[in-house]
């Protein structure tokens, strides 16, 4: 893949979340060199999932931030950060993960409140 094509395609993730997870610039590192096809097609399909005309942008990271909160995911983080940056507040943030606890418990409510308690501590120290 074009370097440039792949800058772009990782610009995406910068403007969502703030910068590039490892994990998926391990993923787009690999097959940029090896299947260029499937990372593209990857992209697309990843885009037009994540972002629906029916929703904004911050309503969709709330969503995906409950979802992967009730499967106790990593990548909640990800999105808990993705639906500050489009315009979340700790308020929404807390309300998906009180939505998370009735069906996933207090695995999912003790989780939650780490995510939002670290992105409120580095929120602070940029401040």
């Amino acid at each position: 893949m074009d370097p440039q094509e792949l800058e772009a395609l990782r610009q995406r993730y910068v403007e969502l979340i703030g910068y590039v997870p490892p994990r998926i610039l391990a993923r787009t590192d690999l097959l940029a060199r090896l299947d260029p096809e499937l990372l593209s097609l990857e992209e697309t399909v990843r885009a037009h999932a994540m972002y629906p005309k029916c929703f904004d942008v911050k309503t969709s990271q709330l969503m995906l931030f409950g979802m992967l909160l009730v499967l106790l995911s990593d990548a909640a983080h990800l999105h808990a950060r993705a639906a500050l940056r489009a315009g979340a507040t700790w308020e929404e943030l807390s309300a998906v993960v009180n939505l998370a606890f009735l069906f996933r418990g207090l695995p999912a409510a003790n989780r939650g409140a780490q995510i939002i308690q670290e992105l409120i501590a580095s929120s602070e120290e940029k401040s």
